[in-house]
């Protein structure tokens, strides 16, 4: 017995050794393939359908948890032009009653039904409207990605297997006089962290971030998020074919408006990945399975 432990160890340590051995890729032709596979997880997520597992937990001054909520959601590819479908069916360990089942189920067949409605009216023109809202959100998020490239710092840093993935860690340090042209860019400007990127598939699998200066949403009115706030991310490959968000969660403190300070922390899990496929000039009248 002691004599397998200590080979499975050395197995270990020689693949650990090996992999930090291997010469690192060449930076800057990295970065360019990476560059080509960032996407967000909306445009990730079209085709399937998931369940997502929100627990999120008020914090007392001292980060201490005063209460926790779990909400469990079966959500569906939105229609186009809207956001996904998100259908509760359980709450806090319950299970949703099925008479409230049953009015959500109603209130969104109502809802396609009126929504196939509208687009028979003009299909041309709905096809229209959706083509321009696509090149309106490729353009600001082509111009988000360039963003992260003028705000960070972006440093290879070294190997690391995640999950049986090998991946490149880089680390991101804001640069003091980054200029960004987007939103997104100047809250990046008040974070810095660590991304793990897959060596083989320069898809993003990890990302840790902390906020090392107070960040302004909505021009310091609406919110500033305060230092200290930390949020990590997590994306799994899906049947050997795609990578899907798996774990996202939060610490967070910010003060909303002029007065109020809420402290929260939560996770999100995502799980039971399927393929769903909605036409979109076709009504779609299948009901959602119960859960």
């Amino acid at each position: 017995m002691q004599r397998s432990v200590a080979a499975t160890l050395l197995g270990v340590l020689a693949v650990s050794v090996g992999a930090q051995e291997r010469p690192l890729p060449d930076t800057a032709a990295f970065l360019q393939e990476v560059r080509k596979h960032l996407a967000t997880d909306d445009e990730r997520q079209t085709g399937y359908m998931y369940l997502e597992t929100r627990r999120e937990q008020r914090l007392d001054a001292d980060g201490r948890p005063e209460s926790e909520s779990v909400k469990v959601f079966e959500s569906y590819p939105a229609l186009p032009g809207e956001k996904r479908w998100n259908r509760l069916i359980a709450r806090d360990g319950q299970p949703v009653p099925p008479q409230d089942l049953e009015q959500a189920d109603r209130e969104r067949q109502r809802h396609v039904e009126e929504y196939a409605r509208r687009v028979a009216q003009d299909p041309a023109a709905e096809r229209a409207r959706r083509e321009r809202e696509r090149e309106r959100e490729h353009r600001e998020r082509l111009e988000s990605i360039d963003d992260v490239f003028r705000v960070f710092d972006v440093r290879m840093i070294g190997r690391q297997l995640l999950e049986g993935h090998s991946t490149i860690v880089f680390s991101l340090t804001p640069r003091p006089d980054a200029s960004p042209r987007t939103r997104e860019g100047n809250i990046m400007k008040s974070f810095s962290g660590r991304v793990w990127i897959s060596e083989s598939d320069y898809e993003l699998v990890k990302l840790d971030v902390v906020a090392i200066d107070t960040a302004s949403i909505g021009l310091g009115l609406l919110a500033r998020i305060h230092k200290g706030t930390r949020a990590s991310f997590e994306r799994r490959k899906v049947n050997g074919e795609a990578w899907l968000p798996a774990v996202t969660s939060y610490s967070a403190s910010a003060r909303v408006g002029l007065i109020k300070v809420l402290r929260r922390s939560g996770t999100s899990e995502f799980s039971g990945y399927k393929k769903f496929n909605v036409d979109t000039f076709t009504l779609y009248d299948r009901k959602p399975e119960k859960p």
